[in-house]
């Protein structure tokens, strides 16, 4: 409501400016303090981070007694410096590029793993014959590399490949889009469910000049072939989390963030709408297959509740970041559940669901370009 001031009497002015005072002061007294934290996230806006931007836009985090600001990544933003400089107090990045800088001494332990399985899968045309690792052997096979090339390369050299000097396959570094595949300039492509599948779909085929389909190809998910690795998972340093104070603000930040991910669950339409008010980078129809794929990732969580690192999981992309010189020393005190089984059992109590045994996909249609 405007406040209105009316000329009258000294007195009357000054007990008016009195009240308004106190009341203003009183006001601000009761208004409970936030704790300024930073997340630092590995990408441009997307769905991919939907969790967060939920958490946010639902005041999630302001009722944990957070004052959160989410810096968006990019090409020349590596999460790892960032908090490890001190600029942010949480980051989101892969977990074998989390090991990496652990590995050169630098002072970083995964709290939470939100995905709980690999988005990376190798693409085929059905027509090629090529429907396993297996029959990638003297084949051209793209992969973006710079660090995420480790889980083909464990899946070719358990086919009797070797990747690293190209012997009995021809690695191509593949483009940041996939016109390499589809102009069949190579004989299978590196993918994320949640992006460069997508990107495959959302393009025309010019010989029937419809969009191609899931019929066309052959999807190889290293989740499946054994040799998937995990993905987003949420870091901090271990000298901010020896202080206790920062300790209980790290387990309201999960507690906030993973009810993000539980709402991004149970309403992916509201959640890409807020991934597009955090940036447009990408179409709706772009962004709506993806918050359905990310909800795969993460969905069903294990027995422990979204979050809590699985140790088979995790044991498995150390031995695949060690097997292929991502890190030379085996890892000791990488990740710790604390902090999320604590976060996970204050929402327990609270009633939302962190399981999400009974969560079922969508069938999301894609439309030329992702529109």
């Amino acid at each position: 409501m405007r406040k209105r001031w009316v000329v009258g009497a000294l007195t009357v002015t000054a007990l008016a400016a009195t009240a308004i005072t106190v009341g203003t002061a009183s006001r601000a007294s009761a208004a409970p303090k936030l704790t300024n934290v930073t997340l630092q996230l590995k990408w441009f806006p997307q769905a991919q981070f939907a969790g967060y931007y939920a958490a946010l836009e639902k005041g999630y985090y302001k009722s944990a007694g957070l004052n959160v600001t989410i810096k968006s990544g990019g090409v020349d933003i590596i999460p790892e410096q960032v908090v490890a400089s001190g600029q942010a107090q949480f980051g989101i990045d892969w977990l074998p590029s989390l090991l990496a800088a652990r590995d050169k001494n630098t002072d970083l332990v995964n709290i939470a793993q939100v995905f709980a399985r690999s988005g990376m899968t190798q693409l085929t045309w059905k027509d090629s014959g090529i429907s396993t690792i297996a029959k990638m052997k003297d084949k051209k096979v793209g992969n973006w590399l710079g660090g995420n090339q480790y889980e083909l390369f464990a899946a070719l050299t358990k086919n009797g490949m070797d990747p690293e000097h190209n012997k009995g396959v021809t690695i191509v570094q593949q483009q940041f889009n996939m016109d390499a595949f589809i102009k069949r300039q190579i004989d299978s492509a590196s993918a994320m469910t949640y992006n460069e599948l997508a990107q495959v779909l959302e393009t025309k085929n010019s010989k029937t000049g419809k969009l191609y389909q899931m019929s066309d190809l052959n999807v190889i998910k290293m989740q499946n072939v054994g040799t998937g690795m995990l993905e987003d998972g949420i870091f901090s340093t271990g000298k901010w989390l020896k202080d206790s104070a920062n300790q209980a603000t790290a387990v309201n930040f999960l507690a906030a963030s993973l009810k993000g991910w539980a709402y991004c669950r149970d309403h992916a339409a509201d959640c890409v709408g807020f991934t597009l008010k955090a940036g447009p980078t990408l179409p709706k129809g772009h962004q709506t297959w993806m918050m359905n794929e990310i909800n795969k990732l993460t969905w069903p969580s294990a027995s422990g509740g979204v979050g809590v690192m699985d140790k088979a999981a995790y044991a498995q992309t150390a031995k695949i970041s060690k097997q292929f010189g991502v890190i030379k020393k085996t890892p000791t005190a990488a990740y710790r559940t604390d902090l999320a089984v604590k976060a996970v059992a204050s929402l327990k109590k609270a009633g939302v669901d962190v399981n999400g045994k009974n969560w079922k996909a969508a069938n999301i249609k894609l439309t030329a370009g992702g529109k």
